[in-house]
């Protein structure tokens, strides 16, 4: 549980650094830019969300991490948000480190 807590913490520093892009319009447009390294999704968003990242993902090899809810999202970042967007590679890199971590 304290990987999960360093996990939501790198991801509030990441959004203080510049490093994020949140919800889903600005995660498709930094999609389309080739800048995502990971993505996180809410484990309780709606199946229509879910379809529609699944689509804008369908040729690209971007680690999709659901073990949070848009709740322990929101609390992380500080406004409300269920897909999120991490454009930085030494931020991702310390992120699946710490998650592999706790595995």
């Amino acid at each position: 549980m304290q990987n999960k807590q360093k996990t939501l913490n790198l991801l509030g520093l990441a959004q203080r650094a510049g490093k994020l892009a949140t919800g889903f319009d600005a995660v498709k447009l930094a999609l389309n830019k080739n800048q995502v390294k990971l993505i996180f999704i809410g484990s309780d968003v709606s199946q229509n969300t879910k379809d529609k990242l699944a689509f804008l993902l369908r040729k690209k090899k971007i680690e999709t991490i659901k073990i949070f809810s848009s709740q322990e999202i929101t609390q992380a970042l500080g406004k409300e948000r269920k897909l999120v967007a991490v454009t930085d590679s030494g931020f991702s890199k310390a992120i699946k480190k710490n998650l592999n971590e706790g595995v």
